[in-house]
């Protein structure tokens, strides 16, 4: 299963490297989103109603399995992302790998005819080795798997499988030619031993991580909300793509710039702005704000993708206009910025740990780990997945049942917030 996964996402990996090439060699594209968007719309609207529920529905059927998640999951969240990508949208691509791993694990375990038990152990595998082929990360693409199911909860029970699927895909991913890109913080390289990190630095970085918390919160929030009000306004599921698209194409004429589509990985640009340049030396204060607002209005119209890569972008964007700010090594914060973002927003604080080690070395290790705690600690019970169940609350959450969803927790929220202030008797 895992090395089916780990070529699916290679194939999936090189067609969206096809497809951002295509758009930077023909710049016209973009303006055929709003139709991209249409086909999305009318795709899922004829084939895939029973799998628009994407990762949360993965999360749901471990929790308590049922049918299974439909083969039909993977080619078409695997074209709606390329279609996506193609014209200009601002999204991710993790989405589509753990779909399309939660997609044949399923179709895997059925036809082995696993049991329950197994079963969920055969999808969160399937997690793991999409998260671990399409990132080149294993370890975290393993503990991904199983911390994402539940805030503060952690399943060893698939602890082994889990870790074989990672590496088996990423290993499968690399063996058909994928290269992922490399980023570097130089600051203190080469460097050993926690009596090498700084109060003062770890200080900075304790701010920087409640900002990256908080920068997690604010984009869940905002795509939840984004996203139920276009349901509300757009009853016709296929026109959502439509105006969202349209909305991209206002963006990038209003902000004089496409640095913004896409992925944000490379540009055919070399001044073009990229998560790289953010570990550099020059500091740009709002490509945080603009990638969220792009990211937001294009995932939240129902085009396709993940949030993840969108998030790196972000989180990379905040910590260098962070570093300008509180004083602090510009390609440190951007790397802590890189992952701290995502635990926040996915509420995976470990996982995410482990993604800044394998990907920046275990010399940043303290301040990575200072910096996910922190963001996945001021995020609140909000997060990109609202299928996670609240295992270990981080703060009281009054009257929520055990168990509770973040979407039972966006609910109760909000019926706090709009219920009436109880009257007072009137004094005799």
């Amino acid at each position: 299963m895992a090395a089916a996964v780990g070529s699916l996402c290679a194939a999936f990996l090189w067609s969206l490297d096809a497809a951002t090439r295509a758009r930077f060699a023909y710049p016209g594209l973009l303006f055929l989103l709003p139709l991209g968007g249409l086909a999305i719309g009318l795709l899922y609207h004829r084939f895939g109603q029973s799998v628009e529920g994407g990762n949360n529905l993965i999360v749901e059927q471990i929790h308590v399995p049922g049918g299974g998640v439909p083969l039909r999951m993977a080619p078409l969240i695997f074209l709606g992302t390329v279609v996506t990508h193609l014209f200009g949208g601002s999204a991710g691509r993790e989405g589509t790998a753990v779909q399309l791993g939660g997609s044949l694990a399923s179709a895997f375990g059925k036809a082995v005819r696993l049991d329950a038990p197994s079963f969920r152990i055969m999808l969160m595998a399937g997690i793991a080795a999409g998260f671990g082929a399409v990132f080149g990360t294993p370890l975290a693409g393993a503990v991904f798997a199983l911390e994402v199911l539940a805030v503060g909860r952690v399943e060893y029970a698939a602890l082994v499988p889990c870790l074989v699927a990672a590496v088996v895909g990423d290993w499968t991913c690399q063996l058909w030619g994928i290269e992922h890109g490399v980023f570097r913080i130089d600051d203190h390289a080469g460097a050993v031993g926690t009596h090498m990190v700084e109060p003062l630095l770890l200080a900075k970085v304790a701010v920087a991580g409640v900002a990256f918390g908080l920068a997690g919160l604010v984009f869940a929030e905002a795509n939840h909300m984004l996203g139920g009000w276009c349901k509300r306004v757009i009853a016709f599921a296929p026109l959502r793509p439509v105006a969202g698209g349209l909305a991209v194409i206002a963006l990038v004429y209003l902000c004089g710039t496409r640095d913004y589509l896409g992925l944000g990985v490379w540009s055919a640009d070399p001044h073009g702005l990229t998560i790289a340049r953010f570990f550099g030396p020059e500091v740009h204060p709002w490509s945080w704000a603009l990638k969220m607002l792009f990211t937001v209005v294009t995932l939240s119209a129902g085009f396709k993708g993940g949030e993840v890569t969108p998030l790196f972008f972000i989180g990379a964007a905040l910590g260098n206009a962070l570093a300008g700010v509180l004083g602090a090594p510009v390609d440190l914060l951007a790397g802590l910025g890189f992952v701290a973002v995502f635990a926040g927003a996915a509420n995976t604080p470990l996982a995410c740990t482990l993604m800044g080690i394998e990907l920046f070395g275990a010399t940043h290790g303290v301040y990575i780990a200072t910096a996910c705690f922190l963001a996945y600690l001021c995020s609140g019970h909000s997060g990109i997945y609202l299928s996670q169940r609240i295992a270990v609350p981080k703060v009281s959450v009054g009257t929520l049942p055990p168990d509770a969803t973040l979407r039972h927790a966006r609910t109760h929220r909000a019926a706090r917030l709009t219920a009436p202030a109880p009257v007072s008797a009137p004094d005799r």
